[in-house]
């Protein structure tokens, strides 16, 4: 049987729990079919928003990106309450996602301001933000709301590539991918090529890749200040056909760190 092969590591690990709004850098992650636990759990539509895609997002108000969510009880956000049980079991028993309760969250806004994230004066302040037209309410699901597959990669090496291709120092931060690759190759845009491969993370998580990852707005804006920089977008566009980055689904479910190994599987 054909061996694995190493490809590089995981730089870092990253969730966000309100879409759109600003992420965490996590340590570790579960995993799951879904994507990283505690991804994307939470997200405000906008009675302007097509029926496809009802989601209020940076796109209509750049201010979104700045408000920090964070959860009041962390370590229920770290993975399912019975992971450990449920590995343990020899048939791999699914596991138990913590209750809305449990993963309750507040939110920072800019100002300095907290709110509960069901909080009606939150979703009144992101509706005054996004402009006329734009009725705002809270949604909320286990299932994380992705715009596509479940799990985002980009290597650290396509950030750097795109850096000095538009002469721009670039925040990797501004693709919101949930795992930063390093890879071996050192090599930009190499992740393009792992489509339709299988990849191991760590000791146990399996994904497949399923298609390169085509870019938006989104990418024009500072992580931390909203402010748009269109030349990057366009340089995806005109030089990588609007893609930057991969999208994956879970095959095993598990726990992964950043430092982890990434194998190529045969």
């Amino acid at each position: 049987m054909s061996q694995t092969e190493v490809i590089g590591s995981i730089d870092a690990l990253w969730r966000y729990p309100v879409k759109s709004m600003h992420g965490q850098s996590i340590e570790q992650a579960f995993i799951g079919y879904a994507g990283v636990y505690g991804d994307r759990l939470y997200a405000f539509k906008t009675s302007a928003g097509p029926d496809f895609f009802p989601y209020l997002t940076g796109r209509e108000t750049q201010d979104m990106l700045r408000y920090t969510p964070r959860f009041r009880q962390s370590d229920k956000a770290e993975q399912p309450v019975n992971w450990a049980q449920a590995e343990a079991m020899s048939v791999g028993i699914t596991p138990v996602f913590s209750s809305a309760h449990e993963l309750a969250m507040d939110v920072v806004a800019p100002n300095g301001e907290v709110y509960a994230i069901d909080d009606p004066a939150l979703a009144k302040q992101l509706a005054t933000s996004a402009g006329a037209g734009h009725d705002v309410s809270l949604t909320h699901s286990q299932r994380a709301m992705t715009d596509c597959r479940p799990l985002s990669l980009i290597s650290l090496q396509t950030v750097q590539q795109l850096a000095n291709e538009t002469g721009i120092e670039i925040d990797h931060r501004r693709f919101r991918a949930n795992i930063y690759l390093d890879l071996s190759s050192g090599q930009g845009f190499d992740e393009d090529k792992l489509v339709g491969r299988s990849l191991k993370l760590g000791d146990k998580v399996v994904i497949t890749i399923v298609e390169r990852d085509p870019r938006c707005a989104m990418i024009t804006y500072d992580p931390d200040t909203g402010e748009a920089t269109p030349k990057i977008l366009r340089q995806v566009t005109q030089h990588h056909e609007r893609n930057a980055g991969i999208y994956a689904a879970v095959v095993v479910e598990g726990m992964v760190k950043a430092g982890d190994r990434v194998e190529l599987m045969p």
